[in-house]
């Protein structure tokens, strides 16, 4: 009993560190900034940010997203955009100082395909979609409105109380991957690479990318829903 009251207190005082770092309160809703653009979608996207504990913004384009200093504003960007190539040097400058000062970033779905001539952005999301060949690999492939089996990776608070077992979406295979990311979740499905969602190695924010997202069936699934919320909130520093 002793035990278990000292990792509840302790999970308690990480999760205040965690928002008194970011200038909120624990019970603050966490401010999000989603980033559109570049890829169409349905607006079912929008509902995965009408949550309990969330309060967002929108952007329809990375340069508008970031075209000035997002620190003050927000807890965590969303990232949703599909941007080839040749965001600004502010822009990028922008991101980078969000992501180097331990905000937090969920990646979805297209913008796994985002900034393919950018080797910060790969390596801070741990992932790339190669949109060409790209390093002895050739362009990665994707294939639309297939039933996808899903499994759960390693015991994560992410997916902890997640039951999502199948979803139909769009899948993404033959990606770049680091070594190093902590996968969440897997698939068997012979058209997608394994790995559905994972934590990035990146190390001075946490970062979580999620392949799945293409469309509403999936927007309005109650475990992704679910999923989407715990990966912001702990991006946030507020899930332990």
């Amino acid at each position: 009993m002793v035990a278990r009251f000292v990792c509840v207190l302790c999970a308690i005082v990480l999760t205040a560190s965690a928002a008194s770092l970011s200038g909120q309160s624990p019970e603050a809703p966490v401010r999000v900034l989603v980033v559109t653009g570049g890829h169409g979608y349905p607006t079912s996207f929008y509902t995965l940010f009408e949550q309990p504990g969330l309060v967002w913004d929108h952007e329809t384009t990375a340069e508008s997203a970031y075209r000035r200093d997002l620190r003050p504003r927000y807890d965590v960007v969303v990232i949703y955009d599909l941007v080839e190539k040749g965001l600004s040097a502010d822009a990028r400058a922008n991101l980078q100082a969000f992501a180097e000062s331990g905000k937090g970033i969920v990646v979805l779905h297209h913008a796994l395909c985002s900034n393919n001539d950018w080797d910060w952005y790969r390596d801070m999301v741990g992932a790339r979609y190669l949109i060409a060949p790209q390093g002895g690999m050739p362009t990665s492939t994707y294939k639309g409105d297939e039933t996808i089996p899903v499994a759960m990776g390693r015991p994560h608070p992410i997916t902890r109380g997640i039951t999502l077992t199948e979803v139909h979406d769009e899948v993404y295979k033959g990606m770049w991957f680091s070594p190093d990311v902590t996968v969440l979740m897997t698939t068997t499905h012979p058209l997608a690479d394994p790995q559905l969602a994972w934590i990035s190695p990146y190390q001075k924010s946490r970062v979580v990318a999620i392949q799945l997202g293409h469309g509403r069936e999936t927007h309005t699934n109650p475990q992704y829903r679910a999923l989407i919320r715990n990966a912001i909130l702990w991006s946030a520093g507020r899930l332990q």
